[in-house]
């Protein structure tokens, strides 16, 4: 598996419109584009920084699983996103060395990727997220 790189970091917010202001008034970076994945139950806010981006995770549900990583862990970092070239091959390859996932098949996710995530306990704690691009 060849990790291409740090394809985004997710931060989970409780308000993209407020935390947003720091990304953009502070540090001045620029949110794209905000997309509703319905099926995580998440708006997901793209900020761009070259080949990489931050993503700002807001709940759509106090059910959906950012709610869920706020109220036990506060907000912050939620995962790591790692591109690769070809999201199949990867997850054999992990598979094959035994590593324990969240998602043996790839999802669709936000932006229009393919993702995977490993399980946290292989990564000390780390969510870490595989993830293809078009």
């Amino acid at each position: 598996m060849k990790i291409k790189h740090i394809d985004h970091i997710g931060i989970a917010v409780k308000s993209i419109e407020q935390a947003g202001k720091f990304y953009t008034d502070v540090l001045g970076l620029t949110i794209e584009d905000i997309e509703n994945v319905a099926d995580q139950k998440v708006n997901v806010a793209f900020l761009p920084i070259t080949d990489s981006e931050i993503e700002l995770l807001e709940s759509t549900d106090p059910d959906g699983p950012i709610a869920k990583y706020i109220n036990a862990r506060g907000e912050g970092i939620q995962h790591i996103a790692f591109r690769v070239d070809n999201i199949e091959e990867a997850l054999e390859e992990l598979k094959k060395k035994g590593v324990r996932m969240i998602d043996n098949e790839p999802r669709g996710g936000a932006g229009g990727a393919k993702i995977a995530f490993i399980h946290p306990k292989e990564t000390g704690g780390v969510l870490v997220e595989i993830c293809e691009r078009d």
